[in-house]
This record gives C-alpha cells, structure tokens and sequence, in this order.
C-alpha cells in the first residue's frame, strides 16, 4: 500500500547514498523572527546574514552541495544534494579537521572556529568508532541542518535575551527523484520572495541562490556563488562521477541541471511573471526551450513551480519515479496526489 503518513526520516534519507533533497525549517508561531516583526516593529534581517554565512561554512566542510536556497521572513528553503563518495576521498585527519571546524572545541577572537590542534585531531583519527560515526555524519543532510538550526537558535535566543524553541520542530524534507521535480522545486524555492511579495524581480529577491548567482553573472570577479554548486551539468565530464570541488568553497564541481545559468534565469523571469492570483494569464507565444526537452506544458509548469509544496509531500518527481521509489526501510511505497498524477502523467 501507497504510504500515506510521513515516514521516520531514515526511512526518506541515507548519509551513505547520495541524494537530493528539498529541505525547509520556519520559526515558532510563525512568527517574523528572521525579518520585519509587524508585532513588535523590529526588524531580524541581519539574522538572514547569520544563516547565510552558516550556509557558505557548511558547504566549505561538509560532504553536501547546497544547489539553491531562500531565506524569507519566518522560514527558509534549502535543495542539499549528499556526496558520500567523496567522503571516501579524504584521509582519517581530514575527516576529523573538517568537523572540528564544524564543531570546534576552540573559537578566534572574532568569534570563528579556530584550526585544530594535533592533540584534537588525533582524538578523532584514533577512535575507530568515533571516525566512523563522524565520517558517515559529514554526508548528511540531518546533521547539516542540525547543526545550523541549532546554532542559528542559540544565537537569536541569546540576542533576544530568552529561551526556549526558535524553530517550530523538525525540519521538513522531500526526497527529489527526477529532473522534473529538481527543476520545479528550484524554481519553486528560487522564486520564493517574488510569491511572497517581498521582491518584485529576481535580482530585488534578497538571500537566493538566484540572486547570487545574478551577482556573479555581472561581476564575475566576486564569485557571490561560488559556495553554491554549479547549476550546469558539464556533460563531457558527468560520466566521471562525482567531482570534488577544486576551489575549496564547497562540496563537488558537479552542475545539477541541464541547462545553463542564463536559461534558468530566463525561465524563472519569465516565470515569475505568470500571474497567480486566480488568473491563468496568458501563455507567451514562444514557451521557453527548456520546457518542451521536458515536455511539459507552460501552463502545468506555472503550477508545478507555483504548488510545487503542495503537490509533493514527501518525494518529488514524475508519477512513473513516485512509483517506483520506495522508503529505505520498510521498502513502502508512496502517495501520489491525484492532481499531481494529472498534471505529470503525460
């Protein structure tokens, strides 16, 4: 039977098989806690400084590739793609280095983690089982946002002078199964701040991975997302595996869509100027390329992009890919809603 409830997280995600997922945490009472508070009249966008920094740190250490985010006003969007074969790459000591500046046992004046003495490392590297256990945590996905929920809360209660939950509950995760639904949920998290009315273009939508990427299109000497993996996949080399990253800000130098950056800009662009308010609008008469090599209407894309939180609860893709996926444990299928099956099933 189609599974109907969520599944324990194990039964979604591994740290030893490389997925993709499209993770997302929002703030107690859905409160404004990470931007304009209307209750209080404050306003927290220097925390959306504190997390995007904890983003780029993460995607320096981690075995992780952060391939799109938005940060909002009460709750954040993440797509994290897991590199456990690379992990298999590095030595015992890099292992232990990498997650002492993750989790360090020492911190430099200005409040950063401090390089690891010998004496930490080796604590790491001759434990067998430490090593094993911290080597398997540096691939996932739970640990990353683990480790930067908990840390973004520490820091919010301390400024808030209280104490107490930050964050609602768990993180919330949907397993992306096919290039459909990587595409759609990119698009989807990408577009976040234009839906919300916070930005009206995407180069005005603060704290995105497409605005980033925007600022290294025009100043290609910055490198804003240079801790963001490539977009374009590099099909000459794609066959090669995974490819760790030569310039030491993130994770691997695998692209993860087939597209190139300026197209994906276009399609958001165009995008985001379908209207959604209960008006269909009106289809250009040039439907951009990408969508006819995925053979998806204009109008199923604008929902998909649009309800993209909606349509999948759990895993995401075409209704052929739901299908066949099951969970890690227990080997249960899971539920397709019937609007998606009618939207996809082409």
């Amino acid at each position: 039977e189609p599974i109907m409830v969520r599944p324990i997280r194990s039964e979604l995600i591994s740290p030893d098989e490389s997925c993709i997922v499209h993770v997302f945490s929002r703030v107690v009472r859905r409160c404004f806690l990470l931007g304009d508070d209307p209750l209080t009249g404050k306003n927290y966008d220097h925390r959306k400084v504190w997390i995007e920094d904890m983003l780029k740190h993460h995607a320096n250490y981690f075995a992780i590739d952060l391939l799109c985010f938005s940060l909002l006003s009460n709750h954040f969007h993440l797509i994290l793609k897991s590199q456990p074969e690379i992990v298999k790459t590095w030595t015992s000591r890099e292992v232990a280095r990498r997650w002492l500046m993750l989790c360090p046992k020492r911190k430099a004046p200005d409040g950063s983690p401090a390089e690891p003495k010998e004496t930490e490392i080796n604590s790491i590297v001759n434990d067998a089982v430490k090593l094993k256990q911290i080597r398997s945590r540096l691939s996932d996905i739970s640990w990353w946002m683990r480790l930067m929920c908990q840390k973004i809360a520490i820091r919010a209660n301390r400024e808030d002078e209280v104490t107490g939950k930050f964050w609602e509950g768990r993180f919330k995760g949907v397993k992306i199964l096919d290039e459909t639904g990587l595409l759609a949920c990119a698009a989807y998290v990408d577009l976040n701040p234009i839906r919300a009315a916070l930005a009206q273009t995407l180069e005005e939508s603060d704290y995105t991975s497409a605005q980033r990427r925007i600022e290294s299109l025009q100043s290609p000497d910055k490198r804003a997302d240079r801790f963001l993996a490539p977009l374009t996949i590099d099909e000459l080399r794609d066959e090669l595996g995974s490819r760790p990253s030569s310039s030491g800000y993130r994770c691997s130098d695998n692209g993860f869509l087939n597209m190139s950056v300026e197209e994906y800009l276009a399609l958001l662009d165009w995008t985001a100027r379908q209207p959604v308010a209960g008006k269909r609008g009106v289809t250009p008469a040039e439907t951009p390329a990408i969508l006819q090599r995925l053979g998806l209407e204009a109008d199923v894309w604008c929902e998909l992009s649009r309800d993209f939180g909606s349509l999948f609860s759990m895993v995401a893709g075409r209704p052929a890919a739901i299908d066949q996926a099951r969970t890690l444990g227990r080997r249960a299928r899971f539920h397709t809603g019937p609007r998606t099956r009618e939207l996809l099933s082409v």
